[in-house]
């Protein structure tokens, strides 16, 4: 999936950076802390081969916090391999033609291998394929760009998204055992993540008959925007004197919105979504005066762009190709039973970060700000 332009604090993003990432013992203070200690440790990952590269990423968008946090996590799981010498990053704004021109000038500076969030999916593929052609070693992740693993690029790394969508539907089927009203909120139209959810979800509920699916099918739309997801669901709201719960595929968009049921005289429902802290936080103070207000969340998945740096590093260095090619869905937190997490808040730390990602709270603090 293709994270949504939620936006965090008002920030300028260099086109293009450029990281000299720490060999042993060597660099800034700042990439060894990120680094997660491996490779100044001496303990060389497996994927790190002995052949030095020069990596670069690419980003369709990169302003917001997730994306911020995300290419940060990417950064320091190449940190690991004193094999990368130079990481290069481009943020391609928002704009298709400026995210095949970063790929475009990458491969024309000499970058040995590329990864490539490629959110215009199918319109990134002729760029990606000409990179390979190029001898790039070329690793898109997350957004399908189409084409074919081996001939149009080295390798995609994907998400079951589906796995999402069953693993909602399963604890819907435990907070709602005698059925209920579902609202999904999902993406932009047509976009394959929410759409894989969605399948998921119809997979476990549907055969079960207690289910009733609400509002557009198969998602309502609300392009990941807060602005957008509060109209949605006002809209919803004054339509639909039931919902009994919301799912939502990034769970920070809900928390502007949230409070509109409130306002209507009705207890905010019981949400299925991704894990935020400022989701969390308005969970703890908003439950109790909301008796329906039970939250399931799972990993909104930052640390999907490390197995995406892993496989890249592993092809262009020599190392060891990781056997996984698709980043799992997983449960975060769950407030009936507090397994595998209870809802947790950092109420001193920012509300855009994920504490579900590998990335100490702190150090994503440090990054958004």
């Amino acid at each position: 999936m293709n994270r949504p332009k939620f936006p965090a604090k008002p920030l300028t993003l260099l086109s293009v950076g450029v990281l000299t990432l720490a060999a042993c013992g060597g660099g800034s203070d700042d990439t060894q802390a990120a680094s997660g200690g491996a490779a100044a440790n001496g303990d060389v990952p497996s994927w790190c081969g002995p052949d030095e590269i020069v990596l670069g990423m690419t980003d369709g968008f990169g302003g917001n916090s997730w994306r911020l946090i995300t290419t940060a996590s990417a950064r320091a799981e190449a940190a690991k391999c004193p094999s990368v010498a130079e990481f290069q990053y481009a943020d391609g704004q928002g704009d298709t033609q400026k995210a095949i021109a970063d790929i475009q000038g990458m491969v024309a500076t000499g970058v040995d291998a590329l990864v490539s969030f490629p959110d215009a999916g199918e319109a990134m593929l002729p760029a990606l394929r000409s990179a390979k052609n190029a001898g790039v070693v070329t690793v898109p992740y997350r957004v399908d760009p189409g084409g074919e693993p081996g001939e149009d690029y080295d390798a995609f790394i994907g998400s079951d998204f589906e796995e999402a969508g069953r693993l909602w539907g399963e604890w819907i089927k435990e907070v709602l055992p005698e059925g209920g009203n579902v609202l999904f909120l999902g993406g932009p139209p047509g976009n394959s993540q929410s759409l894989a959810e969605a399948e998921g979800l119809h997979e476990v509920l549907d055969p079960t008959g207690k289910y009733t699916f609400i509002g557009e099918q198969p998602f309502e739309v609300t392009n990941w925007d807060p602005a957008e997801t509060q109209q949605v669901l006002t809209s919803a709201i004054a339509q639909n004197p039931e919902i009994d719960v919301i799912v939502s595929d990034f769970g920070p968009s809900l928390v502007g919105a949230l409070p509109v049921f409130e306002r209507s005289g009705r207890s905010i429902p019981a949400i299925a979504t991704s894990d935020g802290n400022a989701l969390a936080c308005f969970w703890e103070e908003n439950q109790e005066a909301n008796p329906d207000f039970e939250l399931f969340t799972v990993s909104t998945q930052n640390d999907h762009s490390r197995l995406a740096i892993q496989h890249a590093v592993a092809r262009a260095t020599g190392g060891e190709v990781p056997a996984d090619d698709v980043y799992p869905s997983t449960a975060f937190e769950n407030s009936l039973t507090g397994s595998p997490n209870p809802v947790t808040c950092e109420p001193e730390l920012p509300g855009d970060i994920y504490l579900s990602a590998e990335m100490p709270a702190e150090e994503q603090a440090d990054v958004i700000e």
